[in-house]
Parts: structure tokens; sequence; C-alpha cells
């Protein structure tokens, strides 16, 4: 009887043992990061789930390029582009001009068909000067 139990053991030992090598085989990594070789498609997973964890406020968030901007300051940029416009459409008929803004000076000066054309960065003080050769204000 103890010969049988313990043959009846080695026989469940030895399928156990079977069953479970049969299941062994290589480890191999999986990067899940696309950046280091995983699948792509976990890119925007990835991303979302960092940004939902980012509990950092950057202070100059207010002046970035995607903030909406006030009707009043497209207004103002509107009109400072339309008014240098006209500076530099009545330079063609002879005329000089000066636009004064918050953020520059120009000055439109025009010299027996010599343009010259000065921008000054009121908050620098940094100036650039455009000179343009051959105007002709009496050709159409």
């Amino acid at each position: 009887m103890k010969r049988k139990a313990l043959s009846r053991s080695l026989q469940l030992l030895t399928g156990l043992f079977v069953t479970v090598s049969g299941y062994g085989g290589e480890l191999v990594y999986q990067p899940v990061n696309p950046s280091f070789g995983g699948n792509p498609l976990n890119g925007s997973y990835l991303l979302n789930s960092a940004q939902a964890q980012n509990s950092y406020k950057d202070p100059d968030a207010a002046g970035s390029a995607f903030s909406q901007r006030s009707a009043l300051d497209r207004f103002t940029d509107s009109l400072e582009s339309r008014l240098l416009n006209q500076l530099l459409t009545d330079v063609g008929s002879g005329n000089e001009g000066t636009l004064i803004t918050d953020d520059f000076v120009v000055d439109i000066i025009d010299d027996s068909g010599n343009l010259f054309v000065r921008v000054e960065d009121r908050e620098t003080g940094e100036t650039t000067e455009i000179q343009v050769n051959g105007l002709n204000p009496t050709n159409p």
C-alpha cells in the first residue's frame, strides 16, 4: 500500500512537472513606449496619461501663442496693419509719413526715388533701416 501511494505521488509530481515545464519559454522584453520601439498606437495613451498626472501650471501660459486674443487686440493689430499698408501705398504717390504704435515707430522717407524705411523697437531701442533704390513716383 505504501508503495502504491509513493508510486501515485511520484506520478502526480512527474505529471505536474511535465505540465509546468511545457509552459516555460524564453522571456522577451517588449517596450511599451513608441519612442523606444513599442507599439505606435500607445503614443496617445501615454501622452494623455502623462498630461493627466501633470500638476505643474506654466506661469507664462497666459502669454502663450495658443491663448485666445481679445477682440480689442485683434482690432488694434488690424488697424495697425491697415495704417502701415496705407502709409506704404502713399509712398508710391510721393508721400512720406510716420506710424507710431505701442511697439514700434516706422518712418518712411522718399528721397528722389530712394525709399528709406526706418523701424525702431520702442522697448529695446533697436533700429532697422531698409533702403529701396529706383522708386519712381511718377511711374504708374
